[in-house]
């Protein structure tokens, strides 16, 4: 299992909807984050796309510096560049990080924010244009190693002797990773990507997605690996964790929820439409209604796109909640809540002992040497307060 965190590249809070509680996006902050996610022990870091974002390759080059191990997930948007031109931005970045890239494809879901980038296909033709600029993308850098050159004729896209001089560490290329809810969505994933990933659906639709990815895959004679897309909540107890769930959107008007449900209804996405339904569209409000699946709550897409469920309860319950989905054959976790800083502290001090991981936790216990927590009285460690008791 790989747990990765959430760089809040769009803004950060205390409160969704609202100013109040809210943080400043600046280098500072984001290397806080990016160096907690680090040395707490996660595999890496989403860092989302759009123009609500910052950019994701400007963010994620200035924190190589300011992390050791960390991986960068980061987004490469058909329609907005080359294919040539990304696979020289992949293969520098990788190069220089240590080859600790990797890509999320991003289609794209909002026409207008399409359109206000120059891109003015329909969905068919966008996931036509993914195929062919993921396509083009891999055999560029998978050549490199070999000093060979590539030439495509496609639809939408084409290419003659590209050839890239400096080849990524990872071979053939950095993995691909790309989500998304449509047939078309799916075609793509099995044919190209190494990594699909789901939002947070209950756990039975998640079950049914896997399924067609999978079988789409191996007629194509693939395999794909899986993962999902949560916002958690976690806290000591239970009524802790409901009562955090609840302040998240404590603050959002209902002209708030009504104008966002508005921009997302005017999308095409289909993984956006699913989100909307958990809802019902902003209709369902209360914690009986939001609770859509056991300890799987809706209420962050009320004002937020993209990703909308979080998993809300103690400790144990979000690990079992974690290893249901991993049963059904997700073993890549990217994981957000608010306020970014602090939660990855406290998911990483809750919840990573209770799972089942690879890379464990830097916490107490670890490598490092003690004491940890504070000396009591200069004279007592707490571990040696707790062996005497």
């Amino acid at each position: 299992m790989q747990i990765f965190w959430f760089l809040p590249t769009h803004g950060d809070s205390r409160y969704l909807g609202t100013s109040e509680g809210a943080r400043p996006i600046d280098l500072a902050y984001l290397q806080q984050i990016a160096g907690a996610a680090d040395q707490l022990g996660y595999e890496g870091v989403l860092i989302p796309t759009g123009r609500s974002c910052e950019d994701p390759w400007v963010i994620a080059s200035s924190l190589i510096g300011a992390t050791k191990n960390l991986k960068f997930l980061v987004a490469v948007r058909p329609g907005l560049h080359q294919p040539s031109l990304a696979a020289r931005m992949a293969a520098t970045f990788d190069r220089l990080s240590g080859g600790r890239l990797l890509v999320n494809l991003v289609t794209g879901g909002d026409q207008a924010e399409l359109e206000g980038d120059g891109v003015y296909l329909d969905h068919a033709q966008r996931y036509e244009q993914s195929a062919e600029f993921i396509r083009i993308w891999r055999e560029i850098l998978a050549r490199s190693h070999s000093g060979q050159a590539f030439d495509y004729e496609g639809r939408h896209l084409s290419v003659k002797g590209a050839k890239l001089l400096y080849p990524p560490v990872q071979e053939p290329y950095p993995p691909v990773w790309f989500g998304g809810s449509s047939a078309a969505a799916h075609e793509l994933a099995a044919e190209q990507v190494d990594a699909y990933l789901t939002w947070g659906e209950p756990p039975a639709e998640v079950a049914r997605k896997i399924a067609d990815v999978r079988n789409r895959a191996a007629r194509k004679g693939r395999t794909v690996e899986f993962g999902i897309r949560l916002h958690v909540i976690v806290r000591e107890t239970e009524d802790a964790a409901w009562k955090a769930a609840e302040e998240l959107i404590s603050r959002v008007d209902d002209e708030t929820v009504i104008r966002a449900q508005a921009a997302f209804a005017r999308m095409d996405s289909e993984g956006q439409r699913r989100m909307a339904a958990l809802h019902a569209g902003g209709a369902r409000r209360s914690r009986a209604e939001l609770e859509i699946s056991p300890n799987l709550w809706a209420g962050v897409g009320l004002v937020r796109g993209g990703a909308g469920t979080a998993l809300v309860g103690d400790p144990k319950t979000v690990a079992a909640r974690i290893e249901e989905y991993a049963a059904l054959g997700l073993d890549k976790f990217i994981l957000s809540g608010y306020p970014h800083l602090e939660e990855a502290y406290r998911f990483a001090e809750l919840v990573f002992p209770l799972l089942s991981r690879k890379a464990q936790s830097r916490l107490a216990g670890g490598s490092l040497s003690g004491p940890f927590g504070e000396v009591v009285a200069n004279l007592d460690a707490p571990s040696r307060l707790a062996s005497q008791s």
